[in-house]
């Protein structure tokens, strides 16, 4: 829109044109930030059209009882959208915005001095066992480039091996993924509550359901790689069906097809990437995951990656289009940002998996919306500040989440916390503390 020429290479194929394997999407969360990016480019109407709202997380205990948890104050909620609906959505976007996009063109060499990219075309990219490659290179000019290409770059490799003080850092969790589904119910409607992500939180692991506009939810199993029970141990149509219904009882019904979808689905690995420097002079910066790569436990990788967007545009306009202040200015601010949300994305998973499912946990909560209610210019709860505050960028909501949780950890140790909460006492305290 701001007249420049822009042309995507795409290792993968159109998605829009062929057939998507199943098992690897994790549905995605757009919230404010993301929500804000879009808004800023006239965007947002035809995104939201292609969300549904979630208002509260909905648990589902092991004893088959549930409790809801609000995300926020009435009127504030996140977004399930499907990850392949919202890339076909935002190439049609960005199309019919003068946008070219080039399929199957991998990246094998950047050269830096010239301000070229190399890239070897591929047929059949989405299937990697059976992909023939031109053996001939296509060498393509720019003046400005960015590595947008996900948590493996290839533009952030040849970034690195180019570089003489390149800084890289990455972390797996323990834990691994899978995909499932839950399916219409006999009516054709939606199986169970929709404005709501559920949660089976069972302390080492995880399920969780997020809605899609076809009436079913998109499953994603957060389960050990390794261990007693693990993807390593549960390997058998009856060891799946066994554990299931152990731990899983009252999504069973639900998902007639999770024994085969557990055995064939893929198991996918969750990492971090820290890195720096981003960029390269006036002509280069990695961007999204490319830059910060997260795990979802926070459902603010895609957020984070529109937030870079946004960023990068205001920065366009405070320095007038030169290049190289842009970047510095952009790598400078996002970087702490990046790495803030990928710690907090961490501590969010040990959140999820241990902590949904405990009463004393739920107590400090009521206890936090309590406050954010009555003193919202004091208190705001970390998600809160995370996921519906997007002026208040990430490092300072991890510096200010730290403090607010070393207070409620005290406050929460006091005895009878359970019938005194409500009280003007504890609301003293806390507020004394933040002076403090």
């Amino acid at each position: 829109k701001r007249g420049y020429k822009v042309a995507i290479y795409e290792r993968r194929g159109d998605m829009r044109n062929e057939e998507m394997s199943a098992g690897r999407s994790i549905n995605l969360a757009l919230s404010d930030r993301g929500l804000l990016a879009l808004e800023k480019i006239g965007l947002v109407d035809e995104i939201k059209a292609i969300s549904i709202p979630m208002h509260c997380r909905y648990i589902h205990n092991i004893d088959g009882t549930s409790v809801t948890q609000p995300y926020g104050k009435t009127g504030q909620f996140i977004n399930s959208v499907s990850r392949a609906t919202l890339n076909m959505k935002l190439m049609d976007l960005a199309e019919a915005n003068g946008v070219v996009i080039y399929f199957n063109y991998k990246c094998e060499s950047i050269d830096w001095k010239n301000k070229t990219v190399s890239f070897e075309k591929i047929h059949n990219a989405n299937n990697e066992k059976q992909e023939t490659r031109n053996a001939k290179l296509e060498t393509i000019n720019f003046e400005l480039l960015f590595g947008s290409d996900g948590a493996f770059s290839a533009a952030r490799l040849q970034h690195q091996l180019q570089h003489e003080k390149f800084n890289y850092q990455q972390y797996y969790i323990d834990c691994g993924y899978k995909e499932l589904t839950i399916f219409p119910n006999a009516d054709g409607d939606f199986a169970m509550e929709v404005n709501a992500l559920h949660i089976w939180p069972r302390k080492d692991y995880m399920l969780i359901a997020l809605p899609n506009l076809d009436k079913t939810f998109t499953c994603t199993l957060f389960f050990p790689f390794e261990g007693e029970l693990s993807f390593s141990k549960i390997n058998t149509a009856e060891k799946v069906k066994d554990f299931f219904a152990k731990n899983f009882a009252d999504a069973i019904a639900l998902m007639p097809n999770y024994i085969e979808e557990f055995l064939n689905n893929p198991t996918s690995s969750l990492v971090t990437v820290k890195c720096f420097p981003w960029i390269r002079e006036d002509k280069f910066s990695l961007i999204g995951d490319a830059a910060h790569a997260i795990v979802p436990f926070f459902g603010q990788g895609m957020n984070c990656g529109f937030e870079d967007c946004r960023i990068l545009d205001e920065l366009i306009d405070k320095h007038n289009e030169n290049w190289d202040l842009i970047l510095e200015d952009y790598q400078s601010l996002r970087k702490p940002d990046g790495d803030a949300i990928a710690d907090m994305a961490v501590n969010n998973f040990i959140e999820m998996r241990d902590k949904t499912g405990n009463a004393k946990f739920l107590l400090q909560k009521k206890i936090e919306a309590r406050l954010y209610e009555k003193y919202p210019e004091k208190w705001i709860p970390a998600y809160s500040q995370v996921t519906f505050s997007p002026h208040i960028r990430y490092s300072d909501a991890l510096k200010r989440g730290q403090k607010q949780e070393s207070i409620m950890q005290k406050i929460m140790q006091l005895e009878n916390i359970e019938s005194i909460w409500e009280s003007e006492e504890i609301e003293l305290k806390i507020l004394e503390s933040l002076n403090n």
